[in-house]
């Protein structure tokens, strides 16, 4: 098991040091990176003020879109599944009448 040692990652200027695996660093940091981008684009509209509300739109923003992606792959692994079952009946697994 990697050690857990402290990383900052800055959002929005700000800096804020998180206990993380060496291992899990760079994507953390790629994370960290994303969030930023997105907090910044929600701060940039000037309907959402303040630090922690911005964190909170840019959180539900990124859940929804999780959210969505994952209803996606559902809908694409039951089409895989459904196709999968159409091409074992047409390839002898059916009754041969």
């Amino acid at each position: 098991m990697s050690e857990h040692r402290p990383i900052k990652v800055q959002l929005l200027g700000k800096e804020y040091p998180i206990g993380c695996a060496e291992d899990e660093q760079h994507d953390l940091l790629i994370a960290a990176r994303f969030l930023d981008e997105r907090m910044r684009k929600i701060r940039e509209t000037g309907r959402v003020i303040g630090t922690e509300r911005i964190a909170i739109m840019a959180a539900l923003n990124i859940a929804h879109e999780l959210v969505q992606a994952q209803h996606e792959i559902r809908l694409l692994n039951q089409g895989l599944a459904n196709q999968h079952a159409m091409n074992s009946l047409g390839s002898g697994g059916g009754w041969n009448g």
